[in-house]
């Protein structure tokens, strides 16, 4: 039995039985929801169901694999989840801002606003589906053996590199990536311990970024409010991959990433490796 209990505490068991169990909740789902005729005025329905089965799936893995409450998706601090969404609005309208200023963000007319309902779930499936991924399994368990920064370097780099096969994707699209949202997102996920904060994060620089200036997301068009053009070198407007390979995004996400990382050092939620600490167990990690 304590043989047992070693191995399911191994990060990379935990990991893969996260993943298999989010799998497995989000497939039935997904196989029931096929089955099942949904009116076109309930189209939406299929997607909130499927980021509903995610958490479930998450859930479950917390409660039966480790054991514990699901404290990062505490509904006590679900006000986070706005926090994160105004900080994101916020952080892209600068990018936007900026680019604007310069030269390389053109507006060439507008769509009726209601384009930006369908847009919604360009933000919300990765906010949370992302999310839950790659900062709940991923960062959060390597964190809890290999210290905040090595486990943020990891988590980055993947991040930054699951988009390297989306339209327009270059090898400098792939590390702004990584460095603007794997960095800047793990550390929202330090600062609170809770996914609230980066997932509001997510949502909205998604959702601003294609549904209300129509800039391209990751490299994909996105019918957005505005119509829009990005102009001028590439290293400045981002080119075909959209405004997430500029040096703008790039700078305004480091800084934001810097405001957080003082948050999370000032809250002492900075996690040294195993091999620094007197004792390696799960109560090391900041709650």
């Amino acid at each position: 039995m304590r043989f047992l209990k070693a191995v399911l505490r191994f990060p990379l068991t935990r990991i893969v039985l996260a993943f298999v169990i989010i799998g497995i909740v989000s497939g039935v789902v997904s196989w029931v929801l096929a089955r099942v005729n949904v009116a076109d005025a309930l189209a939406p329905l299929p997607v909130a169901v499927g980021i509903l089965a995610a958490l479930a799936g998450y859930a479950l893995f917390v409660r039966l694999i480790e054991r514990r409450p699901v404290s990062e998706l505490s509904l006590r601090h679900s006000g986070e989840l706005l926090t994160g969404t105004l900080f994101g609005t916020v952080l892209f309208s600068l990018v936007v801002a900026v680019l604007w200023a310069v030269g390389s963000y053109q507006v060439l007319g507008s769509n009726p606003w209601q384009v930006m309902l369908s847009a919604l779930w360009i933000g919300l499936v990765p906010g949370f589906i992302e999310e839950i991924i790659f900062r709940g399994v991923l960062y959060r368990i390597l964190e809890e053996s290999l210290g905040t920064w090595i486990s943020l370097i990891i988590t980055s780099l993947f991040f930054g590199f699951a988009h390297a096969a989306n339209p327009g994707a270059t090898p400098f699209s792939s590390i702004a990536i990584a460095l603007e949202a794997g960095t800047m997102l793990g550390m929202a996920y330090t600062a609170t311990r809770r996914l609230w904060l980066p997932i509001g994060i997510h949502f909205a620089w998604n959702f601003v970024q294609g549904g209300v200036f129509g800039i391209k997301v990751s490299g994909l068009d996105v019918t957005g409010w505005l119509i829009s053009r990005l102009v001028g070198p590439e290293l400045i407007s981002g080119g075909n991959f959209g405004a997430e390979a500029s040096v703008v995004a790039l700078t305004l996400c480091l800084l934001a990433f810097a405001l957080l990382t003082a948050l999370a050092v000032r809250r002492g939620h900075i996690v040294k490796p195993f091999w620094s600490r007197k004792t390696s167990s799960l109560s090391d990690t900041p709650q």
